[in-house]
């Protein structure tokens, strides 16, 4: 698994969100709490940035259409979303957020 660094800690708002791209992958990097998540930052639902919404409560809301998106699994918990949206690992190191879009298998 390659884990690429795209950002200090101190970028990524307090319980808010930032949008980065890997590889051509929008991401949305969430900070809730003390956690740092990495998902997908495109809507299941209406294929808009994720990092737009707001934060709380363990999800991001879409801010078009008001699906929510659990952070550490990328399932909608409410409509009109019904689709998941992709999660990646994420490490914190020195200050500075890492992410993996998957293995390298």
């Amino acid at each position: 698994m390659t884990f690429v660094k795209v950002c200090p800690l101190a970028e990524i708002p307090a319980d808010g969100a930032m949008a980065v791209e890997i590889d051509d992958t929008p991401v949305a990097l969430v900070r809730s709490g003390e956690s740092v998540y990495a998902l997908n930052d495109i809507c299941s639902h209406a294929e808009v940035s994720l990092s737009e919404g707001e934060v709380y409560d363990g999800t991001i809301e879409c801010w078009l259409h008001g699906s929510c998106f659990d952070l550490r699994t990328g399932k909608p918990t409410n409509p009109p979303a019904t689709q998941p949206v992709a999660t990646y690992k994420i490490k914190v190191e020195d200050g500075d957020v890492y992410v993996s879009l998957g293995s390298d298998d």
